[in-house]
C-alpha cells in the first residue's frame, strides 16, 4: 500500500481485490473504446492470476485509476495474453503492463504517473528485466518520458487498433 497525495486529494494505491470489480470495469469503459475494452470477468481473472500486479489507485472510496499486467518470458505483448491466463509466468524475466487508466476527471494530476512508478519500481524490486507495454502512436512520448523505448509497430491487433511496442529496460 502507498499513499500520495494529490493536490487536495489522499490517494491510496494499493493492490485489486475482486470487490473493486465494478470500480475496474466502470473505469475501463469509459477510458476505452468498447473494442479495445477488458471485460469484468477479464478483470476478474487478471486479480486471481496475477494480483502481485495488479493495481488500483483509490480516493474517497472510489477506484480512479488502474494499472496491471502479467509477468511474462516475452519481449514483447502479444494478444493471447490479455484473453490466456497461461501466459502468466510468476517468475517471468518482464512485466507486461496491459492498462494504465485514470479517470477522465482525474487525468493531467500526475496519478498516471504514480501508478506507473510503482509498477516500474516494485518490477525493479523484484529483479525483472523490463517492463513492456503496448500504447498509441499519441502516447509514444508519454511512455518515453521514463525511458520506455518504441520498437515500433507492434503485432498486437488487438481492438483492431495500430499498437505500438514500448520496453522500459531495468538491467
Amino acid at each position: 500500500m502507498n499513499e500520495i497525495i494529490v493536490g487536495n486529494m489522499k490517494i491510496e494505491i494499493r493492490n485489486a481485490k475482486q470487490e473493486d470489480l465494478d470500480g475496474i470495469a466502470h473505469l475501463e469503459s469509459v477510458c476505452f473504446p468498447p473494442e479495445e475494452a477488458a471485460t469484468r470477468d477479464s478483470f476478474k481473472r487478471r486479480i486471481n492470476t496475477f494480483p502481485e500486479s495488479f493495481f488500483v489507485a483509490e480516493a474517497e472510496g472510489r477506484i480512479i485509476g488502474v494499472v496491471n499486467g502479467c509477468m511474462t518470458n516475452s519481449p514483447v505483448i502479444f494478444d493471447e495474453m490479455f484473453h490466456d491466463d497461461t501466459t502468466h509466468l510468476p517468475n517471468g524475466e518482464n512485466q507486461a503492463i496491459f492498462g494504465l487508466l485514470v479517470d477522465p476527471n482525474h487525468q493531467r494530476k500526475g496519478i498516471a504517473e504514480k501508478l506507473l512508478n510503482h509498477i516500474i519500481e516494485l518490477s525493479r524490486e523484484r529483479g525483472k528485466k523490463a517492463v513492456i507495454l503496448t500504447c498509441k502512436e499519441k502516447l509514444i512520448h508519454y511512455y518515453a518520458k521514463f525511458g520506455f523505448e518504441n520498437l515500433g509497430v507492434s503485432g498486437s491487433t488487438h481492438g483492431g487498433a495500430k499498437w505500438y511496442d514500448m520496453v522500459l529496460k531495468l538491467k
